[in-house]
Formats: structure tokens, sequence, C-alpha cells
């Protein structure tokens, strides 16, 4: 978008119809070397997710509750790359800075909703693993099809709940002054903090959500794989302990994808005043779209059942 429409941006009012973003701030001569990478994980996450949710719908051995978890967790990928990166690849590619106040709203909403769902279902799949190992006998009639829907309506529910006020607490937002995001999506705070009135509100809603919800999420998670580690020490052969810790290492290691790129997110922020913008920006895009291209990837490298009929569905497409 050219500079003056970008600075006329600044004189439109407290009722903004239009916003600005500015991809990567301070790399924007590179942005057409950015997106090779960029739409590099695009199309894996596509590809990716796109299989897992092919191979688990027709495997029948793949239909138990905790692939029913990964497919959501899947789908959940998928609704957040799809409503995240064709923007940034458009101000990458054709310079298309401009995006409507309402588009941006219902962005932020996908955004911060989809990553609360993700959460939520990895908390459901460390009660999966929780039961599958200490309460073994009861692993069917606890995690039943419709206790697997139960959860999945109820990790939707509260994502919404939470969610929806916010496209609100930033439309009651006056914006007299700029309108350029120095992001490539529209992030709650970045929107947020263009606003020539006080955000405490948004501020204390952010970090109540991120503490009480999010957080609860993993220290829930955390006493989860406590009491797993109590069950598998206290069997008695080395190999049944070996066989137990297997079928949790693709969890956790779906555990740090999610939530190490989303500390060191959230660090970057708190510093962001020390920190290059371009390195806020890149690492918040990076907590985005790491973990909906490495899922896929973990969960096929780790499962068994999932890297045969991965390799049999390419088996036969090559001939």
């Amino acid at each position: 978008m050219p500079q003056d429409n970008m600075s006329d941006s600044n004189s439109t009012g407290s009722d903004p119809s239009v916003f600005f973003l500015t991809g990567i701030p301070g790399l924007e001569t590179l942005h057409l070397w950015i997106s090779i990478p960029f739409s590099s994980v695009f199309t894996m996450i596509l590809l990716g997710n796109c299989t897992l949710l092919y191979v688990i719908r027709t495997e029948p051995s793949l239909h138990k509750p905790m692939f029913y978890f990964l497919a959501m967790l899947a789908v959940i990928n998928l609704v957040l790359s799809i409503t995240t990166v064709p923007k940034i690849l458009s101000i990458f590619w054709f310079n298309s800075r401009e995006i409507s106040f309402n588009a941006c709203l219902v962005q932020m909403f996908f955004i911060h909703s989809m990553s609360m769902m993700e959460s939520a279902l990895l908390l459901a799949m460390a009660f999966d693993r929780y039961v599958a190992i200490c309460n073994p006998l009861r692993y069917t009639t606890i995690l039943t099809n419709s206790m697997i829907a139960k959860i999945g309506l109820a990790a939707l529910a509260r994502a919404v709940l939470f969610m929806v006020p916010l496209p609100f607490l930033v439309r009651r937002l006056p914006f007299c002054q700029s309108h350029i995001i120095s992001h490539c999506s529209c992030d709650h705070m970045a929107v947020a903090k263009l606003a020539c009135a006080s955000t405490t509100i948004n501020n204390i809603y952010g970090i109540i959500v991120a503490i009480f919800i999010v957080g609860l999420d993993l220290l829930f998670i955390v006493l989860s794989y406590v009491k797993i580690l109590r069950t598998v020490f206290s069997l008695a052969s080395k190999e049944e302990q070996l066989k137990a810790f297997g079928t949790c290492v693709a969890h956790v290691c779906a555990i740090l994808v999610v939530y190490i790129p989303g500390v060191l997110s959230s660090v970057i922020h708190r510093f962001s005043h020390q920190i290059a913008p371009y390195v806020h920006v890149l690492m918040g895009t990076f907590y985005l779209l790491f973990p909906p291209m490495m899922n896929p990837i973990v969960y096929g490298v780790k499962t068994k059942q999932i890297r045969d009929r991965v390799h049999l569905l390419f088996q036969r497409k090559s001939f």
C-alpha cells in the first residue's frame, strides 16, 4: 500500500474503517524473500494436517480417543493458518496491507480462540494418556465417543465464551491517531496499543485469560504427567516402563512445540522496548505457525499406525 495512503489513515477519526498491517517492520525490502519460507510452511501445514485428517478417517485402527483429539487439533491448526497466512502472504507478494476494521476483529477472534482451543485439546490429550496408563481397565468406559464429543464441544464453548469479549473490548476504543499495525496479523495488543485511550481493561483481561485459562491448562497437564510418571515407575519391568513412556512421547513433543514458542514470544513481548520490532513480530508469527506445521510431523514420526498408513498412501500414489 502506498505510504501516503497509510499516512492518511492517521486522520480517519475515532471510528476507523480501515487499518494497515506493516508486515515485518524494518524488513519490508526483504518481504519477497521472507515469503518463501512462509509459503513453504503454509503448504506443509495444509498438506500435513489434511493428510492427518484423511489417515485418521480412513484407518479403522486409529478410531480411538487419542486420535479423535488429534483430528480436532488438526482442524484447529488448519483454521488458525487459513485465517492468518493468506493475508500475510498478500502483504509480502502484493503489498496488500489494507484490512477493514471488522475483518481485523474477526481475524483477532480466530487467532486467540483457536490458540485457546489448542491448549484445551492438549489438556484433553493429557487426560487421555492419564486414563490409559493410570486406569487402563476403565479407559473404554470413561472415554466413550459421547464423552469425546462433549470434551470437544466444551473446548469450543470455552474458547468462544472467553474470546467473544475481545473484539468488543477493542471496538470500544477510540482510534484517533495512527491506524498502522506494526505486525503482519491483527494481534490483540498490537491493535489495542494504537488507541488514544487507556487500554488497562484490555491488558487485565488478557492477563486473566493467560493465567487462569491457559495457565490452568498447563498446570493440569503437568499434574497429569506427575501421576503418569508415578504409575510408570511403579511398573515391574523396564520393558513395561518404556512401552508406557512410548505412548506419551508424541504428546509431550506436541506440548513442547506449543508452549515453548508461546513462552519465548511472551518474554520477547515483555522486553519489546529492548528488542528490534521485527524480532517481536517474527517470534509472534513463529508461535502461530510452528505448532500447526510440527504437530502432523511429530505424530507422523512417533505413531506407527499413522506412519505406516501415510507410507502406504504415498506408495499407491507413486504407481
